[in-house]
Protein backbone atom coordinates (compact mmCIF):
# COMPACT_ATOMS: atom_id res chain seq x y z
CA UNK A 1 0.00 0.00 0.00
CA UNK A 2 1.29 3.46 -0.91
CA UNK A 3 2.26 5.82 1.90
CA UNK A 4 1.12 9.43 1.70
CA UNK A 5 2.18 12.75 3.20
CA UNK A 6 -0.55 15.37 3.43
CA UNK A 7 0.95 18.81 2.76
CA UNK A 8 -1.21 21.87 3.44
CA UNK A 9 -0.60 25.61 3.65
CA UNK A 10 -3.06 27.51 5.82
CA UNK A 11 -3.85 30.94 7.22
CA UNK A 12 -6.82 31.80 9.45
CA UNK A 13 -8.78 28.67 8.51
CA UNK A 14 -10.39 27.91 11.88
CA UNK A 15 -13.88 27.83 10.31
CA UNK A 16 -13.12 25.00 7.88
CA UNK A 17 -9.87 23.27 8.82
CA UNK A 18 -11.38 20.69 11.18
CA UNK A 19 -13.99 19.78 8.54
CA UNK A 20 -11.22 19.17 6.00
CA UNK A 21 -8.85 17.23 8.22
CA UNK A 22 -11.54 15.04 9.75
CA UNK A 23 -12.49 13.88 6.25
CA UNK A 24 -8.97 12.84 5.17
CA UNK A 25 -6.68 12.46 8.21
CA UNK A 26 -7.08 8.68 8.54
CA UNK A 27 -6.02 8.25 4.90
CA UNK A 28 -2.67 9.91 5.51
CA UNK A 29 0.54 8.48 6.93
CA UNK A 30 1.94 11.91 7.72
CA UNK A 31 0.30 15.32 8.07
CA UNK A 32 2.31 18.49 7.47
CA UNK A 33 0.71 21.88 8.11
CA UNK A 34 2.50 25.06 7.05
CA UNK A 35 1.01 28.20 8.60
CA UNK A 36 1.66 31.50 6.84
CA UNK A 37 0.55 33.83 9.63
CA UNK A 38 -2.68 32.76 11.31
CA UNK A 39 -4.08 34.95 14.06
CA UNK A 40 -7.03 32.67 14.93
CA UNK A 41 -7.26 29.09 16.23
CA UNK A 42 -5.93 27.46 13.05
CA UNK A 43 -2.78 26.02 14.60
CA UNK A 44 -4.68 24.83 17.66
CA UNK A 45 -7.08 22.89 15.43
CA UNK A 46 -4.21 21.50 13.34
CA UNK A 47 -2.47 20.26 16.50
CA UNK A 48 -5.36 17.81 17.07
CA UNK A 49 -4.20 15.95 13.98
CA UNK A 50 -0.42 16.41 13.83
CA UNK A 51 2.62 17.80 15.61
CA UNK A 52 4.25 18.69 12.30
CA UNK A 53 3.17 22.32 12.18
CA UNK A 54 5.59 24.84 10.70
CA UNK A 55 5.56 28.61 10.48
CA UNK A 56 6.46 30.13 7.12
CA UNK A 57 6.58 33.91 6.61
CA UNK A 58 4.13 34.91 3.88
CA UNK A 59 5.93 36.14 0.73
CA UNK A 60 2.96 36.88 -1.55
CA UNK A 61 3.84 33.61 -3.24
CA UNK A 62 1.79 30.43 -2.85
CA UNK A 63 4.43 28.40 -4.69
CA UNK A 64 7.10 29.29 -2.13
CA UNK A 65 4.89 28.10 0.72
CA UNK A 66 3.90 24.91 -1.10
CA UNK A 67 7.53 24.12 -1.94
CA UNK A 68 8.40 24.52 1.75
CA UNK A 69 5.60 22.12 2.72
CA UNK A 70 6.81 19.56 0.17
CA UNK A 71 10.33 19.79 1.57
CA UNK A 72 9.06 18.39 4.89
CA UNK A 73 7.40 15.32 3.38
CA UNK A 74 8.95 11.87 3.82
CA UNK A 75 6.38 9.41 2.42
CA UNK A 76 6.17 7.90 -1.07
CA UNK A 77 3.46 10.26 -2.27
CA UNK A 78 2.39 13.79 -1.40
CA UNK A 79 -1.27 14.79 -1.27
CA UNK A 80 -2.14 18.48 -1.48
CA UNK A 81 -5.30 19.90 0.02
CA UNK A 82 -6.74 23.31 0.78
CA UNK A 83 -8.61 23.86 4.03
CA UNK A 84 -11.94 24.41 2.25
CA UNK A 85 -11.91 20.97 0.60
CA UNK A 86 -13.94 18.00 1.81
CA UNK A 87 -13.89 14.30 0.97
CA UNK A 88 -17.35 12.80 1.47
CA UNK A 89 -17.95 9.20 2.57
CA UNK A 90 -18.23 7.74 -0.95
CA UNK A 91 -15.02 9.37 -2.12
CA UNK A 92 -13.31 8.44 1.13
CA UNK A 93 -13.91 4.81 0.13
CA UNK A 94 -12.61 5.49 -3.38
CA UNK A 95 -9.46 7.05 -1.91
CA UNK A 96 -8.84 3.96 0.25
CA UNK A 97 -9.13 1.73 -2.82
CA UNK A 98 -6.80 4.04 -4.75
CA UNK A 99 -4.22 3.93 -1.98
CA UNK A 100 -4.31 0.13 -1.88
CA UNK A 101 -4.11 -0.34 -5.64
CA UNK A 102 -1.83 2.50 -6.73
CA UNK A 103 0.84 1.18 -9.09
CA UNK A 104 4.36 2.34 -8.21
CA UNK A 105 5.03 3.63 -11.75
CA UNK A 106 2.22 6.20 -11.41
CA UNK A 107 3.76 9.58 -10.65
CA UNK A 108 0.72 11.89 -10.61
CA UNK A 109 -2.88 11.12 -9.72
CA UNK A 110 -5.59 13.50 -10.82
CA UNK A 111 -8.89 13.85 -8.99
CA UNK A 112 -12.09 15.63 -9.95
CA UNK A 113 -12.33 19.02 -8.27
CA UNK A 114 -15.94 20.14 -7.83
CA UNK A 115 -16.80 23.78 -7.19
CA UNK A 116 -20.30 25.26 -7.07
CA UNK A 117 -21.00 28.06 -9.56
CA UNK A 118 -21.44 30.53 -6.69
CA UNK A 119 -17.77 30.30 -5.78
CA UNK A 120 -16.26 29.58 -9.19
CA UNK A 121 -14.40 32.85 -9.73
CA UNK A 122 -11.75 31.72 -12.19
CA UNK A 123 -12.77 28.68 -14.20
CA UNK A 124 -15.68 28.18 -16.61
CA UNK A 125 -16.31 24.65 -15.39
CA UNK A 126 -18.02 23.06 -12.40
CA UNK A 127 -15.58 20.20 -12.14
CA UNK A 128 -12.24 19.41 -13.67
CA UNK A 129 -9.42 16.96 -13.21
CA UNK A 130 -6.63 18.43 -11.11
CA UNK A 131 -3.33 16.84 -10.07
CA UNK A 132 -3.63 16.15 -6.34
CA UNK A 133 -1.32 13.25 -5.52
CA UNK A 134 2.36 13.37 -6.47
CA UNK A 135 5.17 10.85 -6.18
CA UNK A 136 7.73 12.47 -3.90
CA UNK A 137 10.85 11.07 -5.54
CA UNK A 138 10.85 10.48 -9.26
CA UNK A 139 12.55 7.51 -10.88
CA UNK A 140 13.82 8.01 -14.41
CA UNK A 141 13.46 5.09 -16.79
CA UNK A 142 14.73 4.25 -20.25
CA UNK A 143 12.02 3.40 -22.76
CA UNK A 144 11.79 2.07 -26.36
CA UNK A 145 13.66 -1.06 -27.50
CA UNK A 146 15.66 0.89 -30.08
CA UNK A 147 16.63 4.56 -30.24
CA UNK A 148 16.00 4.36 -26.53
CA UNK A 149 15.37 7.52 -24.55
CA UNK A 150 14.66 8.55 -20.99
CA UNK A 151 10.98 8.97 -20.25
CA UNK A 152 10.51 12.63 -19.31
CA UNK A 153 6.72 12.91 -19.30
CA UNK A 154 5.19 11.88 -15.94
CA UNK A 155 2.85 8.92 -15.81
CA UNK A 156 -0.52 10.37 -14.83
CA UNK A 157 -3.61 8.51 -13.70
CA UNK A 158 -7.13 10.00 -13.72
CA UNK A 159 -8.87 8.59 -10.67
CA UNK A 160 -12.58 8.53 -9.82
CA UNK A 161 -12.07 10.39 -6.54
CA UNK A 162 -14.12 13.59 -6.31
CA UNK A 163 -13.11 16.42 -4.01
CA UNK A 164 -15.74 18.92 -2.89
CA UNK A 165 -14.54 22.52 -2.83
CA UNK A 166 -16.72 24.25 -0.24
CA UNK A 167 -15.34 27.73 0.51
CA UNK A 168 -17.22 30.04 2.85
CA UNK A 169 -16.52 33.09 0.71
CA UNK A 170 -14.87 34.13 -2.54
CA UNK A 171 -11.11 34.72 -2.63
CA UNK A 172 -11.14 37.07 -5.59
CA UNK A 173 -10.05 40.21 -3.69
CA UNK A 174 -7.06 38.36 -2.28
CA UNK A 175 -6.27 36.92 -5.70
CA UNK A 176 -6.43 40.30 -7.45
CA UNK A 177 -3.86 41.79 -5.07
CA UNK A 178 -1.58 38.81 -5.68
CA UNK A 179 -2.00 39.12 -9.45
CA UNK A 180 -0.99 42.79 -9.28
CA UNK A 181 1.99 41.93 -7.10
CA UNK A 182 3.10 39.17 -9.47
CA UNK A 183 2.80 41.33 -12.58
CA UNK A 184 4.54 44.25 -10.94
CA UNK A 185 7.70 42.65 -9.60
CA UNK A 186 9.49 42.26 -12.93
CA UNK A 187 9.26 38.46 -13.20
CA UNK A 188 8.25 36.91 -16.52
CA UNK A 189 4.57 35.99 -16.33
CA UNK A 190 3.32 32.76 -17.87
CA UNK A 191 0.51 32.60 -20.40
CA UNK A 192 -1.41 30.61 -17.81
CA UNK A 193 -1.24 33.33 -15.15
CA UNK A 194 -2.07 36.03 -17.69
CA UNK A 195 -5.16 34.06 -18.73
CA UNK A 196 -6.20 33.31 -15.15
CA UNK A 197 -6.02 37.01 -14.24
CA UNK A 198 -8.16 37.97 -17.23
CA UNK A 199 -10.69 35.20 -16.54
CA UNK A 200 -11.05 36.07 -12.88
CA UNK A 201 -11.62 39.72 -13.78
CA UNK A 202 -14.40 38.86 -16.22
CA UNK A 203 -16.02 36.33 -13.91
CA UNK A 204 -15.83 38.15 -10.57
CA UNK A 205 -14.07 41.51 -10.98
CA UNK A 206 -15.57 44.88 -10.04
CA UNK A 207 -15.07 48.09 -12.01
CA UNK A 208 -12.31 49.01 -9.57
CA UNK A 209 -10.56 45.68 -10.14
CA UNK A 210 -10.64 46.25 -13.91
CA UNK A 211 -9.20 49.75 -13.63
CA UNK A 212 -6.41 48.54 -11.35
CA UNK A 213 -5.53 45.93 -13.98
CA UNK A 214 -5.48 48.46 -16.83
CA UNK A 215 -1.71 49.05 -16.85
CA UNK A 216 -0.96 45.32 -16.74
CA UNK A 217 -2.93 44.51 -19.88
CA UNK A 218 -1.93 47.72 -21.65
CA UNK A 219 1.66 46.53 -21.29
CA UNK A 220 0.68 43.25 -22.95
CA UNK A 221 -0.46 45.16 -26.00
CA UNK A 222 2.61 47.39 -26.02
CA UNK A 223 4.87 44.36 -25.85
CA UNK A 224 3.17 42.41 -28.61
CA UNK A 225 1.70 44.92 -31.05
CA UNK A 226 3.11 45.01 -34.56
CA UNK A 227 4.80 48.42 -34.47
CA UNK A 228 5.07 48.66 -38.27
CA UNK A 229 1.38 48.27 -39.04
CA UNK A 230 -0.07 49.17 -35.68
CA UNK A 231 -2.20 46.04 -35.78
CA UNK A 232 -2.35 42.88 -33.71
CA UNK A 233 -1.35 39.48 -35.06
CA UNK A 234 -4.25 37.07 -35.41
CA UNK A 235 -4.40 34.15 -33.01
CA UNK A 236 -2.64 35.86 -30.15
CA UNK A 237 -4.27 34.64 -26.94
CA UNK A 238 -2.61 37.22 -24.73
CA UNK A 239 -3.65 40.04 -27.02
CA UNK A 240 -7.26 38.91 -27.24
CA UNK A 241 -7.41 38.71 -23.45
CA UNK A 242 -5.80 42.13 -23.05
CA UNK A 243 -8.15 43.78 -25.55
CA UNK A 244 -11.17 42.42 -23.66
CA UNK A 245 -9.89 43.93 -20.41
CA UNK A 246 -9.00 47.29 -21.96
CA UNK A 247 -12.32 47.48 -23.78
CA UNK A 248 -14.13 47.11 -20.45
CA UNK A 249 -11.82 49.66 -18.81
CA UNK A 250 -12.48 52.26 -21.52
CA UNK A 251 -16.24 51.75 -21.25
CA UNK A 252 -16.06 52.20 -17.47
CA UNK A 253 -14.02 55.39 -17.95
CA UNK A 254 -16.37 56.60 -20.71
CA UNK A 255 -13.39 57.00 -23.06
CA UNK A 256 -15.52 56.25 -26.11
CA UNK A 257 -12.92 56.67 -28.85
CA UNK A 258 -10.52 54.31 -27.09
CA UNK A 259 -13.38 51.92 -26.34
CA UNK A 260 -14.30 51.59 -30.01
CA UNK A 261 -10.65 51.38 -31.02
CA UNK A 262 -10.16 48.22 -28.98
CA UNK A 263 -13.59 46.80 -29.75
CA UNK A 264 -13.13 47.16 -33.51
CA UNK A 265 -9.63 45.70 -33.44
CA UNK A 266 -10.97 42.72 -31.56
CA UNK A 267 -13.83 42.19 -34.01
CA UNK A 268 -11.39 42.39 -36.92
CA UNK A 269 -8.89 39.85 -35.58
CA UNK A 270 -10.50 37.68 -32.89
CA UNK A 271 -14.23 38.36 -32.40
CA UNK A 272 -15.55 37.01 -29.11
CA UNK A 273 -18.71 37.19 -27.06
CA UNK A 274 -17.02 39.29 -24.36
CA UNK A 275 -16.53 42.17 -26.83
CA UNK A 276 -20.05 41.73 -28.23
CA UNK A 277 -21.40 42.10 -24.70
CA UNK A 278 -19.28 45.22 -24.17
CA UNK A 279 -20.71 46.76 -27.34
CA UNK A 280 -24.20 45.71 -26.33
CA UNK A 281 -23.79 47.30 -22.90
CA UNK A 282 -22.53 50.54 -24.44
CA UNK A 283 -25.58 50.88 -26.67
CA UNK A 284 -27.88 49.81 -23.84
CA UNK A 285 -26.45 52.53 -21.60
CA UNK A 286 -27.08 55.26 -24.19
CA UNK A 287 -30.62 54.01 -24.80
CA UNK A 288 -30.12 52.55 -28.28
CA UNK A 289 -31.81 49.26 -27.47
CA UNK A 290 -32.20 48.11 -31.07
CA UNK A 291 -28.43 48.30 -31.61
CA UNK A 292 -27.83 46.68 -28.23
CA UNK A 293 -30.04 43.77 -29.33
CA UNK A 294 -27.85 43.19 -32.39
CA UNK A 295 -24.70 42.86 -30.30
CA UNK A 296 -26.24 40.78 -27.53
CA UNK A 297 -27.73 38.46 -30.16
CA UNK A 298 -24.26 38.15 -31.69
CA UNK A 299 -22.81 37.32 -28.26
CA UNK A 300 -25.39 34.59 -27.65
CA UNK A 301 -25.50 33.07 -31.13
CA UNK A 302 -22.63 34.11 -33.39
CA UNK A 303 -19.47 34.19 -31.28
CA UNK A 304 -17.74 32.18 -28.56
CA UNK A 305 -16.40 33.26 -25.19
CA UNK A 306 -12.71 33.28 -24.36
CA UNK A 307 -12.80 34.35 -20.71
CA UNK A 308 -16.28 33.92 -19.25
CA UNK A 309 -18.59 31.33 -20.82
CA UNK A 310 -21.59 33.23 -19.49
CA UNK A 311 -20.93 36.02 -22.00
CA UNK A 312 -22.15 33.60 -24.67
CA UNK A 313 -24.91 32.26 -22.46
CA UNK A 314 -27.12 33.71 -19.75
CA UNK A 315 -25.59 37.23 -19.73
CA UNK A 316 -26.63 38.22 -23.30
CA UNK A 317 -29.92 36.33 -22.95
CA UNK A 318 -30.79 38.36 -19.87
CA UNK A 319 -29.79 41.60 -21.59
CA UNK A 320 -31.84 40.70 -24.67
CA UNK A 321 -34.85 40.28 -22.43
CA UNK A 322 -34.18 43.65 -20.81
CA UNK A 323 -33.68 45.35 -24.18
CA UNK A 324 -36.98 44.07 -25.56
CA UNK A 325 -38.73 45.10 -22.35
CA UNK A 326 -37.40 48.63 -22.78
CA UNK A 327 -38.40 48.60 -26.44
CA UNK A 328 -41.92 47.50 -25.50
CA UNK A 329 -42.22 50.37 -23.04
CA UNK A 330 -40.98 52.90 -25.59
CA UNK A 331 -42.75 51.62 -28.72
CA UNK A 332 -46.01 52.81 -30.18
CA UNK A 333 -46.09 49.75 -32.44
CA UNK A 334 -45.01 46.10 -32.08
CA UNK A 335 -45.43 46.39 -28.31
CA UNK A 336 -46.88 42.90 -27.99
CA UNK A 337 -44.16 41.24 -30.05
CA UNK A 338 -41.47 43.01 -28.01
CA UNK A 339 -43.12 41.81 -24.80
CA UNK A 340 -43.20 38.25 -26.10
CA UNK A 341 -39.52 38.40 -27.04
CA UNK A 342 -38.67 39.93 -23.67
CA UNK A 343 -40.40 37.13 -21.79
CA UNK A 344 -38.76 34.51 -24.03
CA UNK A 345 -35.20 35.73 -23.49
CA UNK A 346 -35.68 36.32 -19.77
CA UNK A 347 -36.98 32.76 -19.45
CA UNK A 348 -34.06 31.44 -21.52
CA UNK A 349 -31.62 33.31 -19.27
CA UNK A 350 -33.23 31.90 -16.13
CA UNK A 351 -33.09 28.33 -17.43
CA UNK A 352 -29.61 28.54 -18.94
CA UNK A 353 -27.17 25.95 -17.68
CA UNK A 354 -23.51 25.54 -18.37
CA UNK A 355 -23.00 23.18 -21.34
CA UNK A 356 -22.40 19.55 -20.49
CA UNK A 357 -18.82 19.63 -21.75
CA UNK A 358 -18.06 22.42 -19.28
CA UNK A 359 -20.03 21.18 -16.27
CA UNK A 360 -19.91 17.41 -16.06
Amino acid sequence: MATISLCMIVKNEEAVLDRCLSSIADLMDEIIIVDTGSTDRTKEIASRYTNQIYDFPWQNDFSAARNFSFSKATMEYIYTADADEVLDSENHKRFIYLKKSLLPEIEIVQMKYITSEEYNTVMNICNEYRPKLYKRLREFRWIDPIHETVQTEPLTFDSDVEILHLPQSQHSKRDFSLFLHAFGNGRPISDKLHSMYAKELFISGTDEDFLQAHSVFLQTIRNAANTESGSFPAGSTRLSEAVCILCRCKRIQNEITEFFKYALRSMAYYPCSEICCELGQYFYDIGDFEEAVRWYYCAANETSSILNIRTSGNIPLLKLGQCYRQMAENASEQTESYQILSEKYLADAASWEMPADNCQ
